[in-house]
C-alpha cells in the first residue's frame, strides 16, 4: 500500500507547472488555448446569477444593452495591455514576480488573501454546479448562507472532488476540459433565452416579438424594468459598465492572470479575453436575464428565490441542468488552479499538486455555504479591489521606476523581507476606498481608477523615500530568480515524431462530424421555436428540452472523443 501511495505522489510530481521559475520557450501556448479557457471560465454558472441579479436590481435595457460593451471592451483592453506585456516579459506568475518586487513577506500575505479568496469564489462555482443536480435528488433551493439539507453538503463534496481532480493536471488539461465545453455552453445560454422568450411574450400580452424593437419593449415591461428592492438604488448606466470593468479586476488589473499569460507566444493572446467577455459576460448575461424573468414569472415567485438550478431547468430541462454543472466546473476548475499557485508560492517544497488539493478541500467546505451566491455583486467588488493595488504597484515597480530613475527590485536587492512602502500604500488604499463606501461618497463599482491612482503614485513616493532612488547593485543569494536570467533547463524528453495512423484519423474525422452536427441542432432548434411564435410554444418548449438534452449528449461525447483522437494525432499514438 505505501509502494503504491509512492508511486501516485511520483506521478503527481510530474505535473509540473514553472510553479517559481519563467515558463520555457518550449512550453508556450497558442491563442485558441487561451480563447477556450477564457471562454470556458467566462460562460459560467455565476452568469445565471448575475443576470438575474441585474433584472432584480432595477437595471434599464439600455444599461443592460450599451452599458456591458463599454465596460467589457475596457476589460479586454486592460488584459492586453497591462496584464500580458509583463506577464510575457516575465513569464512568471504574479505571486514569485511580486517577491521580487515586495519582499517574501509582503508577498506571503498577498498570497494568503488571494488564495482565500480564490478558493471563496471557486467554491461559489461549485455551489452553482450543485444548485442543478440538487434537483435530480429533490433538495431543495438553498438560497440561505448556510446548508439546509444534509443531501446538500454530501452532493457539494462529491462535485468539489471532481474539480479538485481537474484543478490538480494543470493548465493544459484545463484548456482541453473548457475547449470541449465552451462553444456549446455559450450555445446553451442563448438557447435557453430563445426557448423562453415566446412563453414571456405570450405572458406579457405585448404578443409577438419580430425585431429589436418589440424585444425592448418586452425588456422594458417585464425584464430590466428599472425597478429595484425597496431601499436599494437601481443600477444605472455607469453602474452596469464600472461592473463588467471590475467583475474581473483581480485577474486583470491586479495581474492574477499573469499564472495565465505567462504561457503565452505574443501580446495578442490578451486579446482572446474577448471571447470571454462578450460571449460570457455580455451575451450569456443577458441571456440568463431573460432567462431568470420569464421563469420566476412562470413559476410566479421572486428573483431572490431562484438559484441558477432552477433557471436553467425551467428554460432547458436536464440538458439546462448539464449546463449549469459544467459552467460551474469550468469556472472553479481555473480559478482553484490559480489558488494553488498563491498557497504554493509561500509552501516552499510542497508540489503544486499537495498544496492545489489542500486548497481544494477548504474550496469545497466553502461550497456547502452558500453565501457567496446570495452576495455575489459585493463580493467581486470587494474581492477585486482588495487585491487590485498589488497590480497598481507591480505596474508601477515594472514600467514606470526605470523611466523615472528609481531602482527597480530595490527591495529584493536589499534583501528585505517587507517592501514598507508597498504595505503602506497598499493599506492606504483599501483604508480610502472603505472610507468613500463606507459613508456612500462614492459607490463600490466606481473606486477602480482613484484607488489605482493613489496607489501608484504613493508607493512611487513612499518607495523613492525608502531607498528606490540609490542605486542597488548587489543581489542577496536569498533573491528569487530573475526575470531575464536564463530558464532554467529542465530534462524534457523530445516530443515523439507524429505516426500516421489511419485509424485514429477516422475517429478524428468521424467524432469532429458529429459533434458539429449536434453541436448545430442544439442552436438551429430554439431558433426554430422562437420563429414559430407565441402559438403553442409551451408544447414547443417540452419536445425542444427533450430534443435538446440527447444532442448535447451527443455533442459532449462526441467532442471528447474528438480531442482525445486529436491529441494521440499530435503525440503520435
Amino acid at each position: 500500500m505505501a509502494n503504491r501511495l509512492s508511486q501516485v505522489v511520483a506521478q503527481m510530481d510530474r505535473l509540473y507547472e514553472f510553479d517559481r521559475e519563467p515558463v520555457s520557450p518550449g512550453k508556450l501556448q497558442p491563442a485558441r488555448h487561451f480563447a477556450a479557457l477564457l471562454a470556458g471560465e467566462h460562460v459560467a454558472g455565476t452568469e445565471f446569477v448575475i443576470g438575474a441579479l441585474f433584472v432584480s436590481w432595477g437595471a434599464r435595457p439600455f444599461d443592460i444593452l450599451v452599458g456591458l460593451i463599454v465596460g467589457n471592451l475596457l476589460a479586454v483592453l486592460t488584459w492586453t495591455f497591462v496584464c500580458t506585456p509583463i506577464a510575457i516579459q516575465t513569464r512568471l506568475t504574479l505571486y514569485w514576480y511580486l517577491r521580487r518586487i515586495a519582499g517574501p513577506g509582503t508577498t506571503a500575505i498577498y498570497n494568503v488573501l488571494n488564495a482565500i479568496l480564490f478558493c471563496i469564489l471557486a467554491g461559489c462555482m461549485i455551489t452553482v454546479s450543485a444548485s442543478s443536480i440538487r434537483i435530480l435528488f429533490g433538495i431543495p433551493p438553498q438560497t440561505n448562507w448556510y446548508p439546509e439539507d444534509v443531501r446538500w453538503v454530501i452532493l457539494v463534496l462529491a462535485l468539489g472532488a471532481v474539480v479538485v481532480g481537474l484543478a490538480i493536471l494543470g493548465f493544459k488539461r484545463l484548456a482541453q476540459f473548457a475547449e470541449v465545453c465552451s462553444v456549446w455552453m455559450f450555445f446553451m445560454f442563448v438557447a435557453g433565452a430563445l426557448a423562453l422568450l415566446p412563453g414571456l411574450a405570450a405572458k406579457s400580452g405585448l404578443g409577438e416579438v419580430r425585431g429589436l424593437a418589440d424585444f425592448l419593449a418586452l425588456a422594458e415591461k417585464t425584464i430590466w424594468t428599472g425597478v429595484a428592492p425597496a431601499g436599494q438604488q437601481s443600477l444605472t448606466f455607469w453602474h452596469i459598465a464600472a461592473f463588467a470593468w471590475i467583475c474581473n479586476l483581480a485577474m486583470h488589473g491586479g495581474l492574477s492572470d499573469m499564472a495565465l499569460f505567462r504561457y503565452a507566444r505574443s501580446v495578442s493572446c490578451g486579446l482572446t479575453s474577448a471571447v470571454g467577455m462578450f460571449f460570457g459576460h455580455y451575451v450569456a448575461w443577458i441571456c440568463a436575464g431573460v432567462m431568470g424573468a420569464a421563469t420566476a414569472l412562470a413559476l410566479n415567485t421572486t428573483m431572490d428565490k431562484l438559484d441558477s438550478g432552477t433557471i436553467a431547468m425551467e428554460a432547458l430541462g436536464v440538458a439546462g441542468g448539464i449546463t449549469v454543472v459544467l459552467a460551474g466546473w469550468t469556472t472553479s476548475n481555473p480559478t482553484l488552479y490559480r489558488a494553488g499557485l498563491a498557497f504554493q508560492a509561500v509552501t516552499p517544497n510542497w508540489p503544486r499538486w499537495l498544496v492545489t488539493l489542500l486548497a481544494g478541500i477548504a474550496t469545497t467546505i466553502v461550497a456547502t455555504f452558500p453565501f457567496v451566491f446570495t452576495q455575489l455583486l459585493n463580493f467581486v467588488g470587494w474581492y477585486g479591489l482588495l487585491l487590485m493595488p498589488v497590480g497598481a504597484i507591480v505596474f508601477v515597480e515594472h514600467w514606470i521606476f526605470p523611466r523615472i530613475g528609481l531602482t527597480q527590485y530595490w527591495a529584493a536587492r536589499k534583501g528585505l523581507i517587507f517592501n514598507w512602502p508597498a504595505l503602506g500604500s497598499w493599506g492606504l488604499g483599501i483604508l480610502v476606498a472603505w472610507v468613500l463606501t463606507h459613508n456612500g461618497w462614492l459607490h463600490l463599482f466606481f473606486l477602480f481608477i482613484p484607488i489605482w491612482l493613489l496607489t501608484a503614485v504613493l508607493y512611487t513616493v513612499l518607495a523613492a523615500l525608502a531607498g528606490a532612488r540609490v542605486p542597488v547593485t548587489e543581489v542577496p543569494a536569498s533573491a528569487p530568480v530573475s526575470p531575464s536570467a536564463p530558464l532554467a533547463e529542465r530534462a524534457e524528453p523530445p516530443p515523439a515524431a507524429a505516426v500516421p495512423n489511419g485509424a485514429n484519423g477516422a475517429w478524428l474525422w468521424t467524432s469532429g462530424v458529429i459533434a458539429l452536427a449536434a453541436l448545430l441542432v442544439c442552436i438551429v432548434l430554439p431558433i426554430w421555436h422562437f420563429a414559430k411564435g407565441i402559438e403553442g410554444c409551451e408544447e414547443r418548449l417540452a419536445q425542444l428540452k427533450s430534443i435538446i438534452l440527447w444532442a448535447s449528449l451527443i455533442h459532449l461525447t462526441s467532442a471528447t472523443i474528438w480531442a482525445v483522437q486529436k491529441e494521440k494525432s499530435k503525440s503520435g499514438f
